[in-house]
């Protein structure tokens, strides 16, 4: 018996609002009269990357670093979570919708479709240099690399992530999956267009009410407020804090007009087909 096509894969390159949606989509099925808290965000949808996933299928601890062989447990990890009796399990992944080792990144048997969360790139520059610890001048050398990995830790596995326009190109013009994208900046400006539209694509009931407190529990100024009051386990290391700017085109006075020039000249056909080239 073929496994159910439940994974719904909230993908995006890093710093581009993969998080922020996965908040609101946490406080949308959790229903609750106050906010759920940021750190158990990952009870309502989690990652593909996880070790301990690994080490649960293959009965032993797994060596995160070892990319053969997470890659070889993957379809077994994937095919266990869309096997847990759930009727949607949504997955976050940094994972270009590709093949790594012959090895298919995001198998369609298993999914029901993709939300892809795109972010200007411009601004995505500076977020991903204060998240990975590097110098602008480097992150912007690193999003156009197509051989970009995010490199495994002790409690991460390796995520093939590749340049930023390749990977949305990966998802958005050559899936074999139903994808629909979604850009950061309109999520900003209209985030209940934004958020039901992601619920309808994969199939849930909009309750407007419901709809509504999802969106002002997943509000910046909400988990702000309790990144400051008790942590958030997913900040980087680099960063003083995860939620640290809610606004957009920080580019124009803190990127250099040299690195935005390069920035344009690497990633010009999917910029404009988005809609970021002024």
């Amino acid at each position: 018996m073929s496994a159910p096509k439940s994974i719904v894969w909230l993908a995006s390159y890093p710093k581009s609002g993969n998080t922020w949606t996965r908040i609101f989509m946490a406080n949308y099925f959790a229903n609750q009269k106050t906010p759920l808290s940021i750190n158990q965000v990952n009870k309502f949808g989690f990652g593909d990357s996880g070790a301990s996933m690994y080490s649960r299928i293959a009965g032993r601890e797994v060596d995160p670093k070892d990319k053969k062989e997470i890659l070889s447990l993957r379809p077994r990890v994937l095919s266990a979570i869309a096997n847990n009796g759930a009727s949607i399990n949504y997955i976050k992944t940094h994972n270009a919708n590709a093949v790594a080792f012959r090895d298919d990144l995001i198998p369609p048997q298993l999914t029901r479709c993709a939300i892809y969360i795109i972010r200007n790139p411009l601004d995505v520059s500076l977020s991903f240099a204060k998240h990975f610890g590097h110098t602008v001048e480097r992150a912007v050398e690193l999003m156009s690399r197509d051989d970009f990995l995010i490199r495994a830790t002790n409690e991460y596995a390796t995520e093939f992530v590749g340049s930023w326009s390749g990977h949305a190109a990966s998802w958005c013009a050559r899936s074999r999956i139903p994808v629909r994208a979604f850009r950061y900046e309109d999520m900003l400006a209209r985030p209940h267009d934004s958020f039901a539209a992601m619920l309808k694509h994969a199939g849930i009931p909009v309750d407007p009410d419901r709809l509504d407190k999802a969106v002002r529990f997943a509000s910046f100024d909400e988990v702000s407020k309790q990144e400051e009051e008790e942590g958030f386990v997913e900040r980087s290391e680099n960063a003083d804090r995860f939620f640290a700017y809610g606004k957009v085109g920080r580019w124009k006075t803190e990127l250099a007009s040299k690195l935005a020039k390069r920035i344009r000249r690497d990633h010009r056909d999917v910029m404009k087909k988005f809609g970021y080239l002024e």
